[in-house]
């Protein structure tokens, strides 16, 4: 479904693997099973959506919300490009990290993954101890502007059997590397807040390859996240609470001329468009297919019930950058709107979980 991350042997799921819509909301997260339906049967996210449409969970039908998010977070380039749009547009964004690029490939054997030898990752190490350095300053500035790091496990693997023992070793293994990142690295100059920083604030989950399975849950609860965005749903929809947490799901939206539906995710489309495989002659027409689904996809909620739209990108450019591309024009198109907000998830959790408390977020000043 979506990239396990740059420069990985690993084998990515296509579109044709997405056969199925995750639900999970509701006792079936901690129940035997996760329900999943067929894309022909969209009774469960048609409710929710539903629930949704007449403004009764919108704490602010006055605003549209936009969630915008990285998985994987390697490469320094694109950290400073993304933080660049942010600055331009006003935007906030998520950072969901991949752990091991807190490691250089020397110190690969800190990370015991559960159930594998230590050591294995799905999408490598960091190139090097500096390399690591750059990150975290770049992590450590990326908050200080709003930014949102949150966990996208370590080695991503497919978790999808794990137990719930499995995810909160994982998690445990995230929080072990984030806190001693400096040290480990022997990176000078730690900020003092940091350690509170990666016990305190780091609270959302997704998982690699959106792969879930009925222990996630439980262990996001006893672990301590506020939010999981590891589903995904036929439209946009509202998030829903259950058990202190809130369930996020990419939505499907309409893409090229026949509209077929897509993952909004830049892999996805880069499946879509190529089989995978690159194509820069087409990367003008990819952007151009991209951009135009994007804003189909803003203007019906925008015009419409106002359902928070997510999108989901990678640090890898993908089709010569045509998704970023697209990316950066849709943000610079709608961030700035006086009625919409690009926000973290971290953010669009606090607007859905105590709405009184959060019901408008305000836009930082753009340069």
């Amino acid at each position: 479904m979506e990239g396990p991350g740059e420069n990985s042997g690993a084998a990515w799921r296509t579109e044709s693997q997405v056969r199925h819509i995750q639900v999970p909301y509701g006792k079936t997260m901690f129940g035997v099973s996760l329900q999943r339906f067929a894309f022909s049967s969209f009774a469960v996210v048609t409710a929710f959506a539903a629930s949704a449409s007449d403004g009764s969970e919108r704490s602010d039908p006055a605003v549209q919300y936009i969630a915008i998010s990285f998985d994987g977070a390697r490469e320094i380039e694109q950290w400073e490009r993304s933080r660049d749009l942010a600055r331009e547009t006003g935007a906030r964004f998520t950072y969901f990290l991949s752990c091991v690029y807190l490691l250089s490939r020397d110190d690969a054997g800190l990370y015991e993954p559960p159930g594998m030898p230590a050591g294995k990752s799905n999408v490598g190490f960091a190139e090097s101890r500096e390399s690591v350095a750059e990150r975290l300053h770049q992590i450590w500035d990326a908050r200080g502007e709003g930014h949102e790091i949150a966990n996208h496990g370590c080695g991503h693997f497919d978790g999808g059997s794990w137990t719930e023992a499995d995810w909160l070793a994982e998690f445990d293994q995230f929080n072990r590397i984030m806190r001693d990142a400096w040290t480990l690295n022997d990176v000078p100059s730690e900020p003092d807040e940091w350690r509170l920083f990666t016990e305190t604030e780091i609270t959302g989950f997704r998982a690699p390859y959106l792969a879930v399975g009925p222990s996630l849950a439980p262990a996001l609860a006893n672990a301590g996240f506020t939010y999981d965005a590891s589903s995904v749903s036929r439209d946009p929809v509202t998030p829903a609470v259950e058990g202190g947490l809130s369930f996020f799901s990419l939505p499907l939206i309409p893409e090229g001329p026949k509209a077929r539906r897509v993952l909004a995710m830049d892999y996805n489309l880069y499946v879509r468009h190529s089989a995978a495989l690159e194509r820069p002659s087409d990367s003008e027409l990819f952007e151009e297919r991209t951009l135009a689904a994007f804003r189909a996809a803003f203007e019906r909620q925008y015009n419409g019930d106002r359902i928070p739209l997510q999108f989901g990108f990678h640090f890898r450019l993908m089709n010569g950058g045509a998704y970023w591309r697209a990316l950066e024009t849709f943000a610079r198109e709608v961030c700035s709107k006086p009625d919409v907000r690009c926000v973290t998830y971290a953010e669009l959790t606090g607007v859905y979980a105590a709405p009184e408390r959060t019901s408008d977020i305000q836009p930082p000043a753009t340069d």
